[in-house]
């Protein structure tokens, strides 16, 4: 098929991304990283934007799927110039360094662009950020789209897989509660999720980069999401229930989360990619028990 560079694939989504390509036939990887970066993936610091050229030059990918960001939304509320750096500016370094290659640009985002209001959200529907990070992750997708023009922007929610620690997804860390059932734990029951595997985003990723390398005219905004909607407190109840725990510990807090302002229900619309036949969803519970299987204290 080609070649992909994939940013950010030491994280979540990035490293599900490399074995996702790695696994399919006729693609040839090539991932970036830099706190994490060990093993095959390269060290490049995206801010550096001699360093992000001549990588890119040197590989020329024909897909360049960007997910490397700061990620967190209570971190983006203190640290905007560092926010600003990785996912704005960096994403301008990335996007140029594509368009140089001729390479076909996916700029990962995120539902937290849209205020949760009036869920489903089309890919046409205007955007409306309620914290700094939707914020950035907006800039970096207008900063994308207007370097790379004939590039995609692909928004996804919140994401859950196979974790190094369960503090690396804002699903999986809720097992750390759920586990200590001697302490009752507040768990939010108000703001609506579509929680969504970094294998399925994989999965689309790769689909729609097989789909462009046939047909050069496919860009533009799209979405892709898990159907099951909860909220943290019944994915955590889920977690207790695959594997036997008692959940009476777990209250539901119906009030809106504290910190960084989030969406009520930023629920995406996904038939842009399932009218092209692409699309992936594994169900939350068991694929949810795999991911925790290793943390469960015996």
């Amino acid at each position: 098929m080609g070649r992909v560079l994939i940013t950010g694939a030491s994280g979540l989504l990035g490293r599900a991304l490399m074995q996702e390509f790695q696994g399919a036939t006729g693609w040839e990887v090539l991932g970036l990283a830099y706190s994490r970066a060990g093993g095959s993936l390269k060290k490049v610091d995206l801010r550096d934007q001699a360093a992000v050229r001549e990588t890119v030059q040197e590989f020329k990918p024909d897909v360049l799927i960007h997910s490397a960001a700061q990620r967190r939304p209570d971190v983006v509320e203190k640290d905007e110039e560092a926010t600003s750096a990785l996912n704005v500016e960096a994403t301008r370094t990335v996007a140029q360094a594509a368009v140089d290659v001729g390479a076909f640009l996916v700029y990962m985002s995120t539902d937290y662009v849209f205020d949760g209001k009036s869920p489903p959200y089309k890919v046409t529907d205007p955007p409306n950020p309620l914290n700094k990070y939707g914020i950035s992750k907006l800039a970096g997708e207008k900063m994308a789209q207007e370097v790379a023009k004939d590039g995609a922007v692909l928004r996804v929610p919140i994401l859950y897989g196979p974790v190094e620690a369960v503090d690396e997804s804002a699903v999986t860390v809720l097992f750390g509660a759920v586990q200590n059932t001697e302490k009752t734990a507040k768990m939010s029951d108000y703001e609506r999720r579509y929680p969504t595997h970094v294998g399925d985003i994989a999965v689309v990723c790769r689909q729609l980069a097989e789909k462009r390398l046939q047909d050069p005219s496919l860009h533009g905004v799209f979405h892709w999401s898990g159907d099951e909607e909860m909220t943290k407190y019944t994915m955590s109840i889920a977690m207790a229930e695959v594997f036997n725990l008692p959940s009476s510990h777990l209250v539901a807090d119906k009030e809106p989360s504290g910190g960084a302002p989030r969406p009520y229900n930023a629920q995406l619309d996904v038939s842009r990619l399932t009218d092209l036949g692409i699309g992936k969803r594994r169900p939350f519970r068991e694929s949810i028990k795999e991911v925790l299987q290793p943390f469960l204290k015996k």
